[in-house]
């Protein structure tokens, strides 16, 4: 509840949590939690650290607070109150979208006019907001391209979204560019890192990576928080990167008629020994061209060990 608003919370949302009024005066008391006006609260680790994202949610409260009923979060604005990653988005202004009233930017504040609103309306603790599949759409029908594919693969790697939501929203609030976006959405993507790099592979004409991890990686040994990769077994690559940004995802119990089911296998058997490794740190995904040009060597290299040579079927004749 305190990430949504910003990092501040009143005493009814942290009774609402379960906190009684004798906890919430000692967690005061001790400095645990700090006052920021009468009734208005944040933890104090919350304000040691105050990011980009966290003052655009106050920013989205406040004007929520105060906009009267008819107005309601959209855009980013709606996407960072459904805790979705904001890389690469833009947060100097608040989006709101109302039926009525003057539109454009005005102290901070873009207003978007629609009238009917039209669906995908929904409220929570009393914060109106666009539902997650329609903020997901009017990022992409409105914003840069890599950012918005990063938007759209978190929220489906977090089961906010399903693919049919996203089509029904973008029937209802997407442009030519929101379609385009939502057809290259990848819902394997577990990172911002991850989600560039597929979209870079895929923009470039580059095979899509295996589903399974490489069959190089010891299961029983613990996972490097610091290293992902993706598996390429026709051309015997493995690309590594940093998976930075992680996305999230929560994790659900299977019931009972799940639970008997075999698990798919995690590695394939019949995969080839991968023979080249090919290396993207964060810095390299701001150069696409870069990162194609030594992904592209890697294949190359494998090839001509093998001894095997892949044709370009798309490549003009001399």
């Amino acid at each position: 509840m305190a990430a949504v608003r910003g990092g501040m919370f009143t005493r009814a949302d942290a009774r609402a949590c379960g906190y009684p009024d004798p906890e919430i005066d000692s967690l005061l008391e001790t400095g645990a939690w700090r006052r920021i006006r009468p009734g208005t609260y944040a933890a104090h680790r919350a304000l040691t650290l105050v990011t980009d994202e966290v003052l655009h949610l106050r920013k989205v409260y406040r004007v929520l607070r105060t906009g009267g009923s008819a107005v309601f979060a959209s855009h980013q604005s709606a996407a960072a109150l459904h805790a979705l990653p904001l890389w690469g988005l833009d947060l100097s202004r608040v989006h709101v979208t109302s039926p009525h009233g003057r539109g454009g930017c005005v102290g901070g504040v873009h207003r978007h006019i629609r009238d009917p609103v039209g669906p995908g309306i929904q409220i929570w603790n009393k914060l109106r907001m666009a539902s997650p599949a329609r903020a997901v759409v009017e990022v992409a029908a409105t914003s840069p391209a890599a950012p918005a594919g990063v938007l759209t693969d978190a929220a489906l790697y977090a089961g906010v979204v399903t693919n049919r939501s996203l089509k029904r929203a973008v029937s209802d609030h997407g442009n030519e560019r929101a379609v385009a976006t939502i057809s290259r959405a990848c819902a394997e993507s577990a990172s911002v890192a991850e989600s560039r790099l597929r979209h870079l592979l895929a923009a470039a004409g580059l095979p899509a990576p295996s589903a399974v991890p490489p069959p190089d990686v010891d299961p029983s040994e613990p996972v490097r928080p610091d290293v992902a990769s993706l598996w390429f077994p026709d051309e015997r690559t493995v690309v590594e990167f940093e998976p930075r940004f992680p996305f999230w995802c929560e994790e659900s119990v299977p019931d009972e008629e799940e639970s008997g089911a075999a698990d798919p296998p995690l590695q394939d058997p019949t995969a080839p020994d991968p023979l080249e490794h090919c290396w993207i740190s964060w810095p390299d995904l701001d150069e696409p061209a870069l990162v194609v040009d030594r992904i592209r060597a890697s294949f190359a290299r494998a090839s001509r060990r093998t001894g095997i040579r892949h044709f370009d079927l798309a490549r003009a004749r001399p």
